[in-house]
């Protein structure tokens, strides 16, 4: 690689996260921007980065507040960030937050940026439950309208009948193409794939048990970063992993989407409140500014799968993707990272992964990916024990693997995530070398 090739390169310096809380409790009163300044703000206190220096935030959001949908921008104006800083808003569901961080890294890549901030949040708290269009069409006209009285609502009243079609929706994650649920597609993968109730249950167990290691161990504690809430509390640690559970315990559950389904709240990620942020620079930009960069990618694929098929398999094709991109096999990789939206979900695709079967169908390659070392998977527990505000994950993900990476001296990791719309996600990240980068120029 040449050395102006190096100097462009785009590095992760750091990351930080606010605590992951199960929705309608702690952050019950903080929404999606707030959530992402809280976030923002323990990263600019952790480097000491000068606001001045920062070119843009790229920003990743599902549940977007209608008023204020550039979350990006949003942000850099209520921190008082300097005007120039341009903000912009992406959305790719589950795997917002990588998308906005690959997207910074593009942005710095390509030489338009030389410091980004990226990652992502949301408020399933503050979701805004939507009124039915019969309700709309009445009454937006006469909102709008200046001759409105209130004659004009109550014979628009007598419209609203039956009541069934007036109601208030309740908000739903389901697929606008085929109105499945995305537990019961999850649901459906784990039966066609033959993952059982145990097998989920034993993975959730496993989930918890290492992120609350991880918790006991330190390793997030230079990534979350307290919040002090409007009522002067202090929230300061993931609000959802359970260090106590156990199969025994998760076998107690019923099924969550389907009368005798496997899939239940124990085994399934929990609707959760948060933001995670990620700081990015070209590696040259951070030698002037004296950061010493933690990983940098080495690529990174999104795919598109049928959401008539098995919606959620797309970490399975955007893997080895990832991995062709980088002209890598899945043995190079000392840590898989993979997003947790369901254990049946993450149970499939490790096993499309290990299937010749699959390969030769999906993937035009003759043998199968290969077998995932589960030791070398989400060494810290994942969504299912920390929870998933849907677009902080991503960015939760890659913090967590550039720090690995950093503090192991382990090399290489690989990320998956799924997302609804039949979307899959991955990157590769590697461990950045001065030394090593230095002796490439040579």
């Amino acid at each position: 690689m040449a050395k102006a090739e190096t100097e462009n390169r785009a590095v992760v310096i750091n990351g930080s996260r606010t605590p992951f809380v199960r929705a309608f409790t702690d952050f019950l009163k903080l929404d999606a921007v707030e959530l992402g300044v809280k976030a923002v703000e323990g990263l600019l206190e952790k480097t000491g980065l000068d606001k001045k220096e920062i070119d843009a935030i790229v920003w990743g959001g599902v549940v977007l507040p209608s008023a204020s949908p550039n979350v990006g921008r949003e942000i850099a104006i209520e921190m008082g960030l300097p005007p120039s800083v341009e903000g912009v808003t992406v959305t790719r569901a589950c795997a917002s937050g990588l998308q906005a961080v690959t997207d910074a890294a593009a942005l710095i890549e390509r030489g338009e940026a030389d410091v980004v901030i990226a990652g992502g949040g949301d408020s399933t708290s503050n979701v805004e439950v939507q009124l039915p269009s019969k309700v709309v069409h009445t009454f937006a006209p006469l909102a709008l309208s200046k001759k409105s009285g209130p004659m004009s609502y109550l014979k628009a009243l007598t419209k609203m009948w039956p009541l069934s079609e007036v109601m208030p929706r309740r908000p739903q994650i389901a697929e606008r193409s085929t109105g499945e649920l995305m537990g019961e597609s999850a649901e459906k993968m784990g039966q066609i794939n033959s993952i059982s109730r145990q097998e989920q249950d034993e993975f959730a167990v496993l989930s918890h048990q290492r992120a609350a290691a991880a918790v006991d161990n330190g390793i997030f504690d230079n990534e979350v970063a307290p919040v002090t809430l409007p009522n002067g509390k202090v929230v300061e640690k993931d609000g959802m992993i359970r260090a106590n559970t156990n199969t025994d315990k998760l076998a107690k559950l019923r099924p969550a989407f389907a009368k005798e389904g496997n899939l239940t709240a124990g085994n399934s990620s929990a609707l959760t409140d948060g933001a995670a942020a990620v700081l990015l620079m070209s590696a040259k930009k951070a030698k002037e500014l004296g950061f010493a960069p933690l990983a940098a990618f080495k690529s990174w694929a999104y795919v598109g799968v049928d959401p008539n098929d098995q919606l959620l398999m797309g970490p399975a094709i955007a893997m080895p993707l990832a991995l062709k991109r980088a002209d890598m096999e899945l043995d190079d990789m000392d840590v898989v990272d993979m997003h947790e939206a369901f254990a049946a979900q993450v149970l499939s695709v490790l096993g499309m992964l290990e299937s010749d079967e699959f390969a030769k169908e999906r993937l035009d390659r003759e043998s199968a990916v290969g077998k995932i070392d589960r030791d070398k998977l989400n060494l810290y527990g994942g969504s299912l024990a920390l929870g998933h505000p849907f677009a902080a994950t991503g960015a939760r993900m890659v913090t967590t693997m550039a720090n690995e990476l950093h503090r192991s001296g382990k090399k290489n990791a690989l990320l998956g995530l799924c997302a609804a719309g039949g979307l899959g996600a991955a990157a590769v990240m590697e461990r950045w070398d001065d030394e090593a980068q230095e002796e490439t120029n040579a």
